[in-house]
């Protein structure tokens, strides 16, 4: 069961992370700092997550769970602006820093999600 939810995570989150990322990048072109982007970023995206991640991965449906889903958020949020701040302080660029901030905070979600939000 766990390894078909983290594949189903996986695949979801594939879908998640393009709309994310491409809300990110677009608001990094307009010309908003990356602590901006990311929140208006995050939260587009935290509704659609929450139908996307509840229905197909946890097949849950219950919109109860909303506000424990917006708490995963806010610290997948906080995971986001962490990484990518550190890799801009090495040098790197916003938009590779805010692509590879991707793989700890969607582990971080899954980890979340599964034990505290669908349980």
């Amino acid at each position: 069961m766990l390894k078909k939810q983290i594949l189903n995570f996986i695949s979801v989150g594939i879908i998640n992370t393009l709309v994310g990322y491409g809300l990110y990048a677009v608001f990094i072109f307009l010309g908003l700092h990356y602590t901006t982007a990311v929140l208006f970023a995050t939260v587009l995206g935290v509704l659609f997550n929450f139908k996307t991640i509840g229905k197909f991965v946890f097949h849950k449906n219950d919109n109860r769970l909303i506000f424990k889903f917006v708490g995963v958020y806010a610290v997948v949020f906080c995971v986001n602006i962490i990484v990518i701040k550190v890799l801009l302080w090495y040098g790197m660029d916003e938009y590779i820093a805010g692509f590879c901030a991707i793989i700890p905070s969607a582990v971080v979600s899954f980890v979340l999600n599964k034990w505290f939000v669908y349980r």
